[in-house]
């Protein structure tokens, strides 16, 4: 009788890593994305990034697998679906309510994905014991959506985003780094065609080229990274968007593939992140902000910001019922938020 022989060590990886809740998963070798670095620098040199200085300052680091770790042979390329079942543009008709990223409404997924790559990692080591094993989600120097694309999760689109076939714009990425030599899947082929709806949904303008991302001007670095008043310019296109933006992902038209049946259970819609009130918003304090964004990858801008995106979005709102809040927050000990209400005043006509 012959012996049946096992799924390979790959095979018998993508059933591990999707018992803890991946929905994509592909392989690439650690040089797999060799134009990455070149890529960075110039981007880094436009000046696209911003101030985000740890791009910048962990540049030889991002721009290669190896530039991390010299060790590693191969990269398993991760994707959790965070797929939204409502339309993420809904509330652009709602000026009383603030406009969360789809991904921020959930749980913190920093938490979710790293738990889930650490399970599989161990998985790893425990069926090839002489493997090294390294995790990373989106905290370390690792350029997550080109290794993604290489391992054939998807491309790069229009938007500088991953789009997957399978799950369209919506994946939280995370990355295994291994000294195993693993066979690489096919990379993947770009499907954006003459495709150019993520581009002309920018309210902001912010992509100068396909492919191409100037932070900036762009909506979500400016409500999330950005600290300190937000230059004027942008002030009124931002709308009521209070944490991120979704416009170029909600409109491209590989979505609609993506159901949200795939989507983690761990990322449904907290439902007071779903569409908070903005009056409630403006009356946080240091306690309240805590209080209402524990748990969420929210929290990390602090009180401050997360008052002045709300100022704005009130200031954008027409709605005179803001002005007492706002009058009090012209005075805030933060200068930004005191700013942002002092602008929204004046846009209100008070």
């Amino acid at each position: 009788m012959v012996a049946e022989a096992l799924p390979s060590l790959e095979t018998r990886l993508e059933a591990a890593a999707r018992a803890q809740g991946f929905v994509a998963f592909g392989i690439a070798a650690a040089d797999a994305a060799p134009q990455t670095a070149a890529r960075l620098r110039q981007w880094l040199a436009d000046g696209h990034h911003g101030g985000m200085i740890w791009m910048e300052s962990r540049a030889e680091q991002r721009g290669s697998p190896r530039g991390l770790w010299p060790a590693v042979r191969s990269v398993v390329a991760l994707g959790m679906s965070y797929a939204p079942a409502l339309d993420p543009l809904a509330l652009a008709d709602q000026p009383d309510r603030g406009r969360i990223s789809v991904y921020a409404q959930g749980a913190d997924y920093h938490d979710v994905v790293k738990k889930a790559l650490k399970a599989t990692a161990r998985w790893l080591v425990a069926e090839a014991p002489d493997a090294e094993v390294k995790v990373f989600v989106d905290t370390a120097p690792v350029m997550e959506k080109p290794l993604a694309a290489a391992a054939g999760l998807g491309w790069q689109g229009r938007h500088s985003n991953l789009v997957s076939r399978e799950h369209g714009s919506w994946l939280f990425l995370g990355a295994i780094y291994t000294t195993l030599d693993l066979a690489p899947s096919r990379a993947g082929r770009d499907r954006c065609g003459s495709c150019t709806a993520c581009q002309q949904a920018c309210p902001t303008d912010a992509f100068p080229a396909p492919y191409r991302l100037d932070a900036r001007r762009c909506i979500s670095y400016l409500t999330i990274e950005h600290d300190g008043p937000i230059p004027d310019e942008f002030r009124r296109a931002i709308g009521n968007r209070i944490y991120g933006c979704d416009d170029c992902l909600a409109v491209c038209p590989w979505n609609k593939f993506a159901g949200a049946a795939h989507r983690h259970r761990a990322f449904l819609p907290r439902a007071e992140l779903a569409a908070p009130s903005l009056a409630d918003l403006l009356a946080l304090d240091d306690a309240g902000f805590r209080q209402v964004f524990a748990g969420s990858p929210i929290k990390r801008i602090g009180r401050g910001r997360m008052v002045r995106n709300a100022a704005i979005a009130a200031g954008n709102s027409g709605d005179a019922r803001f002005v007492p809040a706002l009058q009090r927050l012209a005075d805030d000990e933060s200068p930004m938020v005191a700013d942002a209400a002092r602008w929204a005043l004046g846009e209100l006509g008070s």
